[in-house]
């Protein structure tokens, strides 16, 4: 999976990050363990979930 930044993430519409965050949760439980991609879906998924929950504590 791509790493998603937190820049990126800030760039999305809450339905594209919604969608990200099933593909990165996806592609961590597909992953092999100590994996770069699993390394990467890891970040990628904390990244989406730091933006969403700031744009809930912003409403």
């Amino acid at each position: 999976m791509k790493l998603i930044t937190r820049y990126d993430a800030q760039k999305l519409s809450l339905e594209e990050l919604h969608g990200l965050f099933r593909e990165a949760f996806n592609a961590v439980a597909a992953a092999p363990h100590g994996s770069q991609d699993r390394s990467n879906a890891l970040v990628a998924l904390e990244n989406i979930e730091r933006e969403l929950a700031f744009r809930i504590a912003s409403l």
